[in-house]
C-alpha cells in the first residue's frame, strides 16, 4: 500500500464534520424534511442540492484545471466513466426505494445522529446489512464465474 500524507485522514474527518454540518444546517439530516420533498410539499431542499452541485462542479474544473493531481496523494486527476449497466439501475432503485421509505441518505444519516436523531440508527442499520448483503452477494457472483471458468469440457 503506498504511503499517505499525514493529513490525509484528518482531512477526511474535517470533510465530513463539515458536511454533517451542512446536512444539518440545511435540514437534510431531518426525514420528515427529506420526505416532504420527495412528496414535492416542500422544494426548498432542491435548492440546497442545486447549489451543493455548483459547488462542487466549479471546485472539480478549477481543481482538475490548476492542480491537475491529488495534493495529498499525489495521484493524478482522471476522469472515471461508469457505464449504466443493470448493476447501476438496480442499485439506484434500491437506493431509492430506501431514501424514500426512511427519508434518509447515508451521510444525512450520520448527521442526523449528530442532531439527536437517535431512531435513525435503525434506518442505519438496514444500510449496513443492505451493504454487507450486497458485498456477499458480488463475492457469491465472482466466485461463482471463476468456478465456472475453469472447465475444460
Amino acid at each position: 500500500m503506498a504511503e499517505r500524507h499525514p493529513l490525509f485522514y484528518p482531512v477526511i474527518v474535517l470533510g465530513g464534520l463539515v458536511e454533517g454540518f451542512g446536512l444539518a444546517y440545511s435540514q437534510m439530516a431531518k426525514p420528515e424534511v427529506v420526505l416532504a420533498f420527495l412528496q414535492l410539499d416542500d422544494l426548498g431542499l432542491l435548492l440546497v442540492m442545486v447549489a451543493a452541485a455548483i459547488v462542487i462542479g466549479v471546485a472539480i474544473f478549477a481543481g482538475v484545471a490548476v492542480i491537475r493531481t491529488a495534493p495529498l496523494t499525489g495521484k493524478e486527476y482522471r476522469r472515471r466513466l461508469k457505464s449504466m449497466d443493470r448493476n447501476v439501475l438496480v442499485g439506484g432503485v434500491i437506493f431509492g426505494v430506501g431514501w424514500g421509505l426512511s427519508g434518509i441518505c447515508p451521510g444525512a444519516g450520520y448527521a442526523s445522529v449528530g442532531i439527536g436523531n437517535y431512531p435513525i440508527l435503525v434506518a442505519i442499520g438496514a444500510m449496513f446489512l443492505g451493504a454487507y448483503a450486497q458485498g456477499y452477494w458480488r463475492a457469491r457472483a465472482s466466485a461463482d464465474a471463476g468456478a465456472g471458468s475453469g472447465s475444460a469440457d
